[in-house]
C-alpha cells in the first residue's frame, strides 16, 4: 500500500525541495557579493548588518503573519502567492543604489520567504503520516543547503561575466518557474482523485491521534511545547544565518580565500549539511521504527546534533583553512539535523490545521534572533575584528537549546484537549 502512493508524495516533496532551493539561493547572493558591492557602494559592516537586519525583522514579520494566512487559505494559493512576492524582492536588487534601496529590497524578499518553511511542514503534515515526517522534512529541508551549493557557482559565473547586479535579475527568475509546476501538480489528499480509499486512508491515518483542529493564537500560547519550540529555535537558528551571510567574509578575511577560490569550500560545507538534514531526519524515523518511542527518537536525534556541533567553537583559531572547513561543515550538517526534528516536533504535537500557525510563531521568534544577532556579529567584528566570542556562542547554543525541550517538553506527543 505504501509503495501505491509513494511517488506521487515524494513528487511533493522534491516540489517542496526546489522551492526551499530557491529560497536559499535568492537569500545567500547578497553574502556571496559582500565584497563587491561594499567597494562599489562605499558600505561599512554596520550597513551590512543593517541591511541583513531589515531582511530578518521583515522575514520574522512575515512568519506571524504567513503561518496564520497559510492556516486560513491553504498551502496552494497561500504558497504561491509568498514565491511571487520573495521573486519580486529578489529582482529589486538589480535596480537599489543605496543602503536604503537593499533594505527595502531585502524587506520585500523577507516577507514572501518567511512562507517558506510554515508551508513545507503544513504541506508534509497534510501528505505523510507521522512515522514518515521527519525523513521528508529533512529532505526538502534540505534544499536549503543545495541552495547553498548552488548559489555561489550561479553567482561566481553570473558576476565575473555579467556584473553583480545581474545575479539578483537572474536568480529572482526561478521562482516564477517553479510557479508553473505548483500549479499544475499539487492538490490536497481529499482533492486527489488518483488516491484510492486505502491510500488516503494511510495518509490520514493520524488523525485518530491528532485531530484536525484550528487552534486560535490565544489557545496555542496556553501550552509550555510552544515556547519550547520557540525559545530552541530563538537561541540556534541565528547560527545558520551567520554561516549563510558571514561564510564567505569570514574565509577571506582569515585565510585570504578570494570569490573564486570560495566556491569550493562553500560547496563541501553546504554537501555536508545537505547530508545532515537528511540523515537527522532518518535519524529520528529509524528510531521509530525499530520501536523506540517518539519522544526517546526526537530528542536523542536532536542531542547527537548538539553534540557534533560543539568542536566549532575553535574555528578561528585554525590557521588550516581545510581544518577549519571540517569543522564548519560538521556544524551545518548538524544544524539540518537538528532542523528537521525541530521542525516535525510542531506536526507530532499540534493539529494540522495550527502547524502553520505554530511554525510561523515559532520562526518568528527565531528570525527576531537572527535580526538581533545581526546587529550583535557586525558590532563584535567592528569592536575585536575577530570571530572567535561569535564562534564560541554559536557552538554551545544548541546544547541549551536541548536542554530546554528537555525540561520544558517531557513527553513529545500529541497535545490533549
Amino acid at each position: 500500500m505504501v509503495k501505491e502512493i509513494e511517488n506521487y508524495r515524494w513528487r511533493i516533496v522534491a516540489l517542496l525541495f526546489f522551492a526551499t532551493t530557491i529560497n536559499y539561493i535568492d537569500r545567500q547572493v547578497i553574502g556571496l557579493l559582500k565584497p563587491f558591492i561594499e567597494k562599489d557602494m562605499n558600505w561599512s559592516e554596520t550597513n551590512y548588518g543593517q541591511i541583513v537586519a531589515a531582511f530578518q525583522l521583515a522575514y520574522a514579520i512575515g512568519l506571524l503573519i504567513s503561518g496564520r494566512f497559510l492556516d486560513k487559505v491553504g498551502t496552494r494559493i497561500g504558497f504561491s502567492i509568498a514565491i511571487i512576492i520573495w521573486s519580486i524582492g529578489e529582482i529589486l536588487h538589480f535596480v537599489a543604489k543605496s543602503v536604503f534601496g537593499f533594505a527595502a529590497a531585502r524587506t520585500i524578499l523577507g516577507i514572501g520567504e518567511s512562507a517558506n518553511f510554515p508551508a513545507s511542514v503544513k504541506t508534509v503534515a497534510e501528505w505523510f503520516p507521522r512515522k514518515e515526517r521527519a525523513l521528508a522534512t529533512g529532505i526538502f529541508n534540505s534544499g536549503s543547503t543545495i541552495g547553498a551549493i548552488i548559489a555561489p557557482i550561479i553567482v561566481t559565473f553570473i558576476t565575473l561575466n555579467f556584473g553583480w547586479r545581474w545575479a539578483f535579475l537572474i536568480t529572482g527568475s526561478f521562482g516564477f518557474i517553479w510557479l508553473i509546476f505548483w500549479w499544475l501538480f499539487y492538490k490536497l489528499p481529499l482533492n486527489q482523485t488518483k488516491l484510492s480509499k486505502r491510500e488516503l486512508d494511510y495518509i490520514l491515518s493520524d488523525n485518530d491521534i491528532i485531530p484536525s483542529q484550528s487552534l486560535k493564537l490565544s489557545q496555542l500560547l496556553r501550552f509550555k511545547q510552544t515556547y519550547a519550540i520557540c525559545l530552541s529555535r530563538f537561541i540556534t537558528e541565528w547560527v545558520w544565518w551567520f554561516f549563510l551571510f558571514w561564510a564567505p567574509d569570514f574565509l577571506k578575511k582569515t585565510y585570504g580565500v578570494n570569490i573564486k577560490e570560495v566556491v569550493l569550500p562553500l560547496v563541501i560545507i553546504y554537501s555536508f549539511a545537505s547530508v545532515g538534514g537528511i540523515a537527522g531526519g532518518w535519524l529520528s524515523g529509524h528510531f521509530v521504527k525499530i520501536g523506540k518511542s517518539l519522544d526517546m527518537a526526537r530528542k536523542t536525534s536532536i542531542l547527537i546534533c548538539a553534540i557534533i556541533v560543539l568542536p566549532v567553537i575553535i574555528t578561528p583559531m585554525i590557521s588550516n583553512l581545510w581544518v577549519a572547513i571540517l569543522l564548519i561543515s560538521l556544524a551545518t550538517a548538524a544544524h539540518q539535523g537538528w532542523a528537521s526534528n525541530i521542525f516535525t516536533l510542531t506536526s507530532d504535537i499540534f493539529p494540522k490545521d495550527s502547524v502553520g500557525t505554530v511554525m510561523g510563531i515559532a520562526g518568528f521568534i527565531a528570525a527576531i534572533g537572527g535580526a538581533l544577532s545581526a546587529t550583535v556579529i557586525s558590532s563584535i567584528l567592528e569592536a575585536t575584528g575577530s570571530y572567535i566570542l561569535i564562534f564560541a556562542i554559536a557552538g554551545s547554543s544548541y546544547l541549551a537549546a536541548w536542554l530546554i525541550i528537555k525540561i520544558m517538553i517531557p513527553e513529545i506527543k500529541s497535545l490533549e484537549f
